[in-house]
């Protein structure tokens, strides 16, 4: 599943693009995929321009002119590729679909707009959805009123990090990280940087850190994010980034996949245990328990 960073990558390069078009028609091939009724969709997604692209957590928002918002969450295999005379993007899941002849057997649900292009949901597995929502009630749909707040806004400042953390002070460090009513988008691969940025072991109970411990790991969070971002996101098996490329990010990684490869910090061999129940990356010096 894409993280934070994969997702606002993919949302920079659709907010070049989409903004302005109007949906002159849709098609879906699957209900599970595209679950919004026939009159919603000729009511307030065709003849709707876009006005915006969002993104909240792990889930994409396309802003239309009708007052309603299309949220998209791409889950494990989910693709959104964009056709026009002379542009072709593509992000998401590295399959054919990508590069190939639109449509194919993987795609859910197709937006053709009045200037000819088309906007693709390709979705191998069928776990994504693209869903119709009046813009309005976004803050009140079950996924929205769970979620933690964005480790990217200015108001995240590491007292927010503090006592949202302290709320699970009986949990492991890692597993509340993960937890995403806790805070938005941060999954495996940046809990692991970022504990190792601030030298805090996974499974330390969060009761037990301190406002320095705290203030560290803000920091590393946030640098983590904003490097893997940068670098185009970092999942290289399941997600490219915004321009059809693989992300970069896991060439600087320090920790992750990195088991057995001295730490960059003290030379210390990288190891892989488990925290929380996931793969975990970490070095046993400069991390103590």
């Amino acid at each position: 599943m894409p993280e934070l960073p994969e997702v606002e990558t993919i949302r920079r390069g659709l907010s070049t693009l989409l903004p302005g078009r109007t949906v002159e028609r849709t098609e879906s091939t699957t209900p599970k995929s595209f679950p919004n009724s026939d009159a919603d969709v000729r009511a307030f997604l065709v003849g709707a321009k876009i006005t915006s692209v969002r993104r909240r957590a792990k889930v994409l928002m396309i802003d239309l002119s009708s007052s309603y918002t299309l949220v998209i969450h791409l889950k494990m295999t989910g693709q959104l590729v964009f056709r026009s005379k002379g542009v072709r993007f593509g992000a998401g899941h590295p399959s054919d679909s990508l590069i190939g002849e639109l449509p194919d057997k993987s795609t859910r649900a197709t937006l053709e707009f009045t200037d000819g292009s088309h906007l693709f949901f390709n979705d191998q597995r069928k776990f994504g959805w693209v869903r119709l929502v009046p813009t309005s009630e976004l803050p009140n749909i079950d996924f929205m009123r769970r979620v933690g707040p964005e480790p990217l806004e200015a108001d995240f400042i590491w007292q927010l990090l503090r006592d949202r953390l302290q709320r699970r002070g009986n949990t492991t460090i890692k597993a509340a990280l993960l937890d995403q009513s806790v805070i938005a988008g941060v999954g495996n691969i940046y809990a692991d940087e970022s504990l190792w940025g601030a030298k805090l072991h996974p499974a330390r109970l969060v009761k037990t850190l301190t406002d320095s411990d705290f203030r560290r790991l803000h920091d590393a969070l946030v640098d983590v994010l904003r490097l893997s971002i940068d670098k185009g996101g970092s999942t290289d098996k399941n997600y490219v980034n915004a321009e059809g490329k693989k992300g970069s990010y896991l060439s600087f990684a320090s920790v992750f996949r990195r088991e057995g490869q001295p730490c960059p910090r003290c030379g210390t061999a990288i190891i892989k245990t488990r925290v929380a129940g996931r793969g975990t990356h970490l070095c046993s010096h400069c991390q103590r328990t």
